[in-house]
């Protein structure tokens, strides 16, 4: 049964999510984040608060606009209700400390960065540097400096280890922008970096195997794939979890083996 602590923060994380909706929406075309009424997709009609509440809105309106009956993409009620329920995990886990809010703010712009990522195929740096620190900051606040030392270092590892793919790969096999990306994920999970790192790799080669299946047949057209998905979710994978990806290959390896 929750709390009502929890039910407050998976609301807080609901809401966030909802203004990261907008900050995604609007960055770097010109629009004010903070000022201007949210405007309908399609038709343009300016929208009341009432259909704007997270979650409830795109329920009630059974995944319709409105103002104009258009279809509504289910992606905000889904980065709402992940973004609350991360929020509602933090909190289990770190419990009410002076490291939760950054920890929350550190989600919020992993959650930015990554549909950002999606939409535009780049890590846009008023998002990524914000987010660097912040990391930085929830790990202060959440480990000893001898554990902070030992993520500091495995941070440092695991962004130059993709800023060196980047270069000899002269960015074809990522951008440069997923090395600080993952450095400040690094930060947020501490001990689980490097689970995270492997994670991330895995659950990229699933996926990028199930796009390669679903691509049109004798298609020889490259796909782009951005990376910062899959980074964002083997770290925070890890961090929940705290799975250890060579205990579990350790595990597969016996089930497999006669």
């Amino acid at each position: 049964m929750f709390s009502p602590i929890s039910v407050a923060i998976f609301l807080l994380g609901a809401i966030v999510a909802s203004f990261i909706g907008v900050v995604v929406a609007r960055l770097n075309t010109g629009q004010s984040i903070f000022s201007g009424r949210s405007r309908c997709d399609i038709c343009d009609t300016t929208l009341s608060s009432l259909m704007l509440v997270p979650i409830i809105s795109y329920l009630a309106s059974g995944g319709k606009a409105q103002c104009c009956g258009a279809k509504i993409s289910y992606q905000a009620p889904l980065t709402e209700i992940f973004l609350g329920g991360l929020f509602v995990l933090a909190y289990s886990k770190i419990g009410l400390s002076i490291a939760l809010p950054l920890v929350f703010v550190s989600m919020a712009l992993v959650l930015a960065l990554v549909l950002y990522d999606l939409s535009h195929q780049i890590l846009p740096s008023s998002l990524l540097y914000p987010f660097v620190a912040m990391s930085i900051a929830a790990s202060v606040a959440s480990q000893p400096q001898s554990d902070f030392m030992g993520t500091l270092v495995a941070a440092v590892l695991i962004a130059a280890s993709l800023a060196l793919i980047h270069i000899l790969s002269q960015g074809r096999a990522m951008g440069f922008a997923d090395a600080p990306f993952a450095f400040g994920l690094s930060m947020l999970v501490g001990g689980a970096a490097f689970s995270g790192f492997i994670f991330s790799f895995w659950i990229g080669a699933v996926s990028g195997i199930i796009i390669l299946a679903r691509r049109p047949k004798g298609s020889r057209m490259g796909v782009e794939v951005p990376f910062a998905p899959y980074l964002a979710a083997g770290f925070l994978l890890a961090y929940f979890t705290q799975w250890n990806p060579f205990a579990l290959t350790e595990l597969l390896i016996r089930q497999i083996a006669p």
